[in-house]
C-alpha cells in the first residue's frame, strides 16, 4: 500500500483565540500565538496541580514532579536525543547558548582559539561567543552567505582550520528562512576536531530535528516559537560534554552537598538549573510539543512552504519590492519597498489589520551585508492561510499607493 502524505491546507485557527479572524498575524519568527491546549495546560498549572518539584514530599509535589520530568522526556523524543538527562531546561535560546558560551568554552577554549560564525546569525549566537573570546583570548571568524542568502559551506570547507574549536549557526534563518545544510556543516566541523551548536529557534516549529541525524554537539531553541510558552526553552548536549561542564549558576537544585569549606555538584542536567525552575512552563512547552507532533511537522513544513511560495511570488510581480532570501525559504519572507521605510510600511500595513516586524531583526551584521539598515519581514504559522498572503500584498499595494 502507497501512503501520501496529508496536503490539504491546515485550518487550526479555531485553535487559536489570540487571533480574530479579521486580523493576519505574520510574525510567528518573533513569538507564535498559542493554541487552546497549551493555554489549558498553563491554566491548569497554576491552579488545581501547582506545587513546587524535586522538593516537596506530599503527593501534590510529587506530581508536579513527574509532569516536569515528562515535559524533558517529551522534549528529549522530539529531538531524538538519547537520554533525557542530555536535555537542560533554560529560559530559552539565548540563555542556551550563553550556558555552552559560560561553562564550555569558558573552561575549554584559551588564547590563540578561533569560533566560527556566519553573517546571518542572531545577536544571541554572536554576541556570547563575542563576550567569551574576549575573556579567554580567542578569535572570531564569519563565514560570508551565498547569492541566494544561505551560509556558504563550501567558503566554511576552505576557512576552517585545526584552531577552530566551536562551530555556532542558525538551523534556518530568522530573516531569511535559509535552510542550513546542517548534516554537512557538522562532517566539515568534526573533520577539525571541533564542535557544532545549532541555533534551532526557527527550525524546531517547522522541521523535524533529529540531533543524531544531524550530528551536531549542542542543539538550543526556545518554547516560545514552538506556540509555547515564553521563559521557557532547552538546550540539547552530547551527555559526555555535559558532564564535562562546570556549572552555569550557583544556588538551590543544582548541588550535592554544601558546606562551607566545599560544594559538590549534581549531574547533569541538574546542575545547570539552579533554583526554582519555570515549572508550569515546561508544562505548557510539553503542550505545545504534543500540539505540533499531532498536526505532523512534516505537514507544517508542507503548509508554511506553499504560502512562502505564494507569498514570494505575489511580491515579485510588484516593481518596487525587493525579496530576500532564498525561493524554498521556510516560512519567512523578508522584504523591502523601494523608497519606504520598513517601519512606515508596519505601521501601514498595521492599520490594514496585518502585523509584520519590521526592523533588523536582532541581525545588525546581516542587515549590513545585505546593504540595508532593515527590513519588512512576514512570518508564517500553522494558523496563517493564503488569506493572509493575499491581505499581506493589498496592504503592500496600498503601501506603494500612498507613498508613490
Amino acid at each position: 500500500m502507497t501512503v501520501t502524505a496529508d496536503t490539504r491546507p491546515l485550518d487550526v485557527l479555531a485553535d487559536f483565540p489570540a487571533i480574530p479572524e479579521d486580523w493576519a498575524y505574520l510574525d510567528t519568527a518573533a513569538t507564535a500565538q498559542k493554541p487552546q491546549p497549551v493555554i489549558d495546560a498553563i491554566a491548569r498549572g497554576y491552579g488545581e496541580t501547582y506545587a513546587t518539584v524535586h522538593r516537596g514530599v506530599y503527593q501534590r509535589s510529587a506530581d508536579m514532579t513527574l509532569a516536569y520530568e515528562a515535559a524533558r522526556r517529551r522534549i528529549a523524543d522530539f529531538l531524538n536525543a538519547r537520554a533525557a538527562e542530555e536535555i537542560v531546561f533554560t529560559r530559552g535560546a539565548t540563555e542556551a547558548i550563553n550556558l555552552v558560551a559560560t561553562c564550555w568554552a569558558g573552561s575549554q577554549l584559551q588564547a590563540g582559539d578561533r569560533i566560527l560564525l556566519s553573517q546571518l546569525e542572531h545577536h544571541s549566537n554572536i554576541v556570547p561567543w563575542q563576550m567569551i573570546a574576549d575573556k579567554v583570548g580567542a578569535e572570531i571568524d564569519v563565514l560570508p552567505l551565498t547569492d541566494d542568502h544561505r551560509i556558504d559551506l563550501d567558503a566554511m570547507a576552505a576557512m576552517i582550520t585545526e584552531r577552530h574549536r566551536l562551530v555556532a549557526l542558525a538551523h534556518i534563518s530568522n530573516v531569511l528562512g535559509s535552510v542550513l545544510d546542517a548534516r554537512r556543516a557538522a562532517d566539515i566541523v568534526h573533520g577539525v576536531g571541533a564542535k557544532l551548536l545549532l541555533d534551532g529557534c526557527q527550525a524546531v516549529p517547522r522541521l523535524g530535528v533529529d540531533v543524531q541525524a544531524l550530528d551536531c554537539d549542542f542543539y538550543a531553541f526556545s518554547g516560545h516559537k514552538l506556540y509555547g510558552p515564553t521563559g521557557i526553552g532547552a538546550l540539547w548536549a552530547r551527555a559526555e560534554l555535559l558532564d564535562a561542564m562546570p556549572p552555569y549558576q550557583g544556588g538551590g537544585s543544582m548541588i550535592d552537598k554544601v558546606s562551607f569549606e566545599r560544594t559538590t555538584y549534581a549531574p547533569p542536567p541538574g546542575r545547570f538549573e539552579a533554583g526554582t525552575p519555570h515549572i508550569v512552563g515546561a508544562l505548557g512547552l510539553h503542550a505545545a510539543i504534543d500540539y505540533v507532533s499531532g498536526i505532523g511537522l512534516d505537514r507544517i513544513h508542507a503548509h508554511e512552504a506553499a504560502l512562502v511560495a505564494k507569498a514570494r511570488e505575489a511580491l515579485s510581480q510588484i516593481n518596487s519590492v525587493r525579496v530576500y532570501g532564498p525561493e524554498d525559504s521556510a516560512g519567512i519572507v523578508s522584504f523591502n519597498i523601494k523608497r519606504v521605510h520598513p517601519h512606515d510600511a508596519g505601521t501601514i500595513l498595521d492599520e490594514s489589520r496585518v502585523a509584520i516586524r519590521a526592523g533588523h531583526h536582532c541581525a545588525q551584521p546581516l542587515m549590513d551585508a545585505l546593504g540595508v539598515a532593515a527590513t519588512a519581514r512576514a512570518s508564517f504559522g500553522v494558523y496563517n492561510s493564503a488569506a493572509d498572503v493575499d491581505a499581506l500584498v493589498a496592504g503592500i499595494e496600498r503601501v506603494t499607493r500612498i507613498f508613490g
